[in-house]
């Protein structure tokens, strides 16, 4: 999945594009995100759950920092702000929207 990142640049994603989804069925959406520089996410109108695949982020949520290292799994519900920081070169995560 790394090999097809970045995708273009948007303009709430200056540096480009950092997520791939494979996957979309019923409601269910599997994403790929691997950021580099700065994550502007927010917040999202479906729960989600975070897998951490290698590499190391502070998730901070609602203020709070949590730190995320390969193999940890991290639930947010929706509408709460979120977003990744001081993102490790190699981090990688596996995200699954839901209902």
């Amino acid at each position: 999945m790394l090999t097809r990142l970045p995708l273009p640049a948007t303009e709430k994603w200056k540096e480009g594009v950092w997520d791939v989804e494979p996957f979309e069925k019923d409601g269910v959406t599997l994403v790929f995100f691997a950021p580099r520089g700065r994550d502007y996410q927010t917040s999202h109108d479906k729960d989600e759950f975070y897998f951490i695949a290698s590499g190391s982020a502070d998730l901070i949520v609602d203020g709070q920092a949590n730190t995320l290292v390969a193999g940890d799994v991290f639930f947010v519900a929706a509408g709460v702000k979120h977003h990744f920081k001081n993102i490790s070169t190699e981090f990688a995560t596996w995200a699954v929207f839901f209902r």
